[in-house]
């Protein structure tokens, strides 16, 4: 894919720096950044990507808009006001929204589908686990995975060191347990999958989509 320019909102953040690095090193050229005290702008950004906090969801969406340029959101903790914002301003630019953009974790994600469908009468619980800097619990992973078995189902949520992201969807009868995790072991992970969500991204129509359709849709 040829070059683009690309502003991020929590650019000073763990995974700020980690989309930097990597989009940087596929060539791409950082020309707007906002974080907590600045805001730069070299050029109108191709593409804007938010990993920050939802406060500043109607701001970078007005950004996206005041741009035209398509919006990645990995931030955690949005409710239905801020869905609400991002189903509007998705009718005037495309927008992919995850929790999160391992690809490991959409793996996950279809094995439980699979299994909630011949194991419907289990226990099921779901475990996560990350760093103690993490502020929203249970995680938005956890809450994905929660609403692919489509039912309540108990989640427990620890915050420990550095972790990445741990996360285990337990399925347990009465004579055995089936167990499915994934680990994150670096935040890399999530960096590519951003990237390949901006490459599917870039000359889509307005339109709100996931992660899921940026590795599976034709």
């Amino acid at each position: 894919m040829k070059p683009f320019n690309y502003g991020i909102i929590g650019d000073s953040g763990k995974m700020g720096i980690e989309i930097t690095n990597l989009f940087n090193e596929a060539g791409h050229k950082k020309v707007f950044s906002v974080d907590a005290l600045n805001e730069k702008e070299e050029a109108r950004p191709d593409l804007l990507i938010d990993f920050s906090i939802p406060d500043v969801l109607d701001r970078t969406l007005a950004l996206g808009i005041e741009f035209s340029s398509p919006v990645i959101l990995g931030t955690t903790g949005y409710n239905s006001y801020h869905f609400e914002l991002i189903k509007k301003a998705s009718a005037v630019i495309p927008i992919v929204q995850s929790y999160n953009y391992s690809i490991g974790i959409q793996m996950l994600l279809k094995c439980t589908e699979l299994l909630k469908e011949n194991l419907s009468d289990w226990d099921i619980e779901i475990t996560e686990t990350h760093h103690r800097f993490k502020k929203d619990k249970p995680s938005g992973t956890a809450i994905m995975i929660k609403e692919a078995i489509g039912k309540d189902v108990p989640i427990s949520s620890l915050r420990l060191g550095n972790v990445p992201g741990d996360h285990t969807v337990f399925f347990g009868g009465l004579g055995e347990v089936l167990s499915i995790k994934h680990s994150a072991t670096s935040r890399r992970t999530f960096a590519e999958g951003v990237l390949k969500s901006a490459e599917f991204l870039l000359g889509k129509a307005p339109g709100l989509y996931s992660f899921k359709d940026v590795l599976f849709k034709k």
